[in-house]
């Protein structure tokens, strides 16, 4: 039984509508997949949200412990000691980053961090005995060894991954061009060729 040329073509996809992409993307930046999920693209804004924040989720237990407080990776610092660069990475990740802009924020006014040191940036400066969570970039990593480090790239790369899922709920996927016989570069397409005739 012979397969007719016709039957081995693949139909085209219908075409995906992005809605406004600039929402999106906005929305895509806030909760990863969210953007996707706005569009009607379930399937890929679940894949996105279900690896993106399983991966940062991971990368904040990785860098934290009861005794450190969790999450202690991601925090917001610009200190002459600790330009926190990572951050500009992380916060790729948008919302879930949020507690520690609001940690940087109160530790730079002379407060004590919230939730038990969630997010909160590391003490510049002598110890303090009425802040136990309140604990130094070097006793960090003391007491987080090499976990500290694999937390920060954990939660960075998810943020950077998180930038080209941003990308695709603005500019939507890339779609393949259409092939062109070697025969049919010469003439005009059928519409054209239709009104010429």
């Amino acid at each position: 039984m012979s397969r007719s040329p016709q039957s081995s073509e693949v139909s085209p996809s219908p075409p995906v509508v992005l809605k406004n992409p600039v929402l999106a993307g906005f929305l895509a930046w806030l909760v990863p997949g969210l953007g996707h999920l706005y569009q009607g693209r379930i399937a890929k804004g679940v894949l996105f949200f279900a690896c993106l924040m399983s991966t940062y989720a991971y990368g904040c237990y990785l860098g934290g412990s009861r005794e450190t407080g969790w999450a202690r990776v991601v925090y917001l610092a610009w200190h002459e000691d600790d330009k926190r660069l990572f951050f500009l990475c992380q916060v790729g990740m948008g919302l879930p980053t949020m507690p520690a802009v609001i940690q940087a924020s109160r530790v730079r006014n002379g407060k004590q961090p919230l939730w038990n040191g969630f997010m909160a940036p590391p003490r510049i400066g002598p110890p303090r005995d009425d802040a136990p969570t309140d604990l130094s970039l070097d006793e960090l990593h003391r007491r987080l060894h090499m976990y500290f480090e694999l937390g920060t790239l954990y939660t960075a790369i998810a943020g950077l991954l998180n930038v080209l899922a941003i990308y695709d709920a603005w500019a939507g996927p890339v779609m393949p061009e259409e092939e062109k016989s070697e025969e049919g570069k010469d003439e005009a397409p059928p519409d054209r060729a239709q009104k010429e005739s």
